[in-house]
């Protein structure tokens, strides 16, 4: 992480607004604390200020010393249980992914796959209990209250068990960096934050000109004294109120992340542990044996059976069997403004129309009701279009073929895609 490094703004909104935008399986499925935090972190610009006088009585530290303490920790080993709520306004992503990808269990997929499972994090509240040993081995479980879902990854082996259904899912991963699903094979999904120092470093990837970062006050989490670092956006018109994050004082780990919306009410992410212990875990923490009789599905197979069930469950939609997929490909992207208030624009391939009404029966009854649920007709000096809202995410659809997304207001919206005309 360089606290100082701003060059890679814009090029993230864009990246993070493409892959919003793919298509209406694949948004309800990837709609998850991950994306939206990486998205929320476009833009960090480093404001020194003395953190105010609390309890517990910290030494005074600048925002610019905070940062770097983040940067120069080197804990790789603790345990401990996180809770995390998430609100981002839109229906409970568990039961709707599963609608949306029912044809995974049709084709033999397994119910412990990390793709499927995890997107559970981006709604409602979970308690996990998660182990680190260093880079190569760490533990997730998400404990419920009559079952457990872990994922273990040791070395180059990835295991995820679901008790429930006593489905067990193994891969082979990069040991090296941990990017084995960009490789063809599958691992814990990159990119899905499950401590809050995950979501601190999504969200303190770059910085620029137009956030205000400052240390306001102390606190204590988990037991711990910590400084709380807030990030406010210094433009209007973002759906981002504040990122609050509370830094261990002694380590420099990140203890709590909060994410807060602009319009108000209760955090859109609050992610922070309630307990946590710097010593080396139980090497028994990294090792798995599946249980008997469990069914074992291996990551090679579970893709091959994806791919078959999106092959044999995609509708059709005006303009092509591509649809909404064919955005991923489409040619023209551009980002208008910058920092916060940036806004994608995004041409549909060929200028062909975004079907916002499909036919009946071309959306699963549970995706059609996820999108109709924040969804606004709004016109302007561009013609005429739908925004697709949550708390913080806001898309623009247009009747005549392109896309506006950002972390920005409806209104926000509607300015950028006049301004485009």
């Amino acid at each position: 992480m360089a606290p100082n490094d701003s060059a890679e703004t814009t090029g993230n909104a864009a990246d993070e607004a493409t892959g919003t935008m793919a298509g209406r399986r694949r948004a309800a499925r990837y709609v998850v604390p991950v994306a939206v935090a990486g998205v929320a972190a476009a833009t960090i610009g480093l404001v020194p200020a003395l953190a105010d006088s609390g309890d517990p009585d910290l030494p005074k530290i600048t925002a610019q010393q905070l940062i770097e303490k983040i940067a120069a920790s080197d804990t790789e080993q603790l345990s401990g249980t996180v809770k995390i709520s998430t609100d981002l306004g839109i229906p409970s992503l568990g039961g709707l992914a599963g609608s949306l990808a029912q044809g995974d269990g049709a084709h033999g997929g397994s119910s412990a796959d990390p793709q499927e499972k995890l997107t559970e994090l981006a709604s409602g509240t979970h308690t996990l209990r998660v182990a680190a040993d260093g880079p190569d081995k760490q533990r997730v479980s998400i404990l419920d209250s009559a079952a457990e879902y872990s994922v273990i990854r040791n070395g180059d082996q990835v295991w995820a068990y679901d008790s429930k259904s006593n489905e067990a899912f193994h891969a082979t991963g990069d040991k090296a960096s941990g990017h084995a699903e960009k490789r063809g094979e599958a691992t814990v999904p990159d990119g899905v934050p499950t401590t809050p120092k995950a979501f601190a470093e999504e969200a303190l990837k770059t910085a620029g000109p137009t956030t205000s970062v400052t240390v306001d006050g102390t606190a204590q989490v988990a037991g711990r004294d910590a400084y709380q670092l807030v990030i406010k956006p210094k433009q209007g018109g973002s759906t981002i109120g504040a990122i609050t994050i509370a830094v261990d004082a002694k380590n420099g780990v990140p203890l709590k992340f909060t994410l807060s919306p602009s319009s108000g009410g209760k955090a859109v992410i609050d992610a922070g542990f309630t307990g946590v212990d710097f010593a080396k875990p139980a090497a028994s923490s990294f090792t798995f044996t599946p249980p008997k009789g469990a069914k074992v599905t291996e990551a090679d197979d579970a893709k091959a059976q994806r791919q078959a069930g999106k092959q044999a469950q995609d509708f059709e939609v005006p303009g092509g069997p591509a649809g909404l997929d064919g955005l991923a490909g489409g040619k023209g992207v551009k980002v208008i403004g910058e920092g916060w208030s940036a806004v994608a624009e995004i041409e549909a391939p060929g200028g062909r129309a975004v079907p916002t009404s499909p036919k009946s029966g071309d959306v699963p009854p549970a995706a059609q009701q996820f999108l109709d649920s924040f969804g606004d007709k709004v016109t302007g000096k561009f013609g005429s279009g739908t925004v697709f809202k949550t708390r913080l995410v806001n898309a623009l659809m247009t009747d005549d073929g392109k896309v506006y997304v950002g972390l920005v207001t409806k209104d926000a919206l509607v300015r950028a895609a006049d301004s485009a005309n």
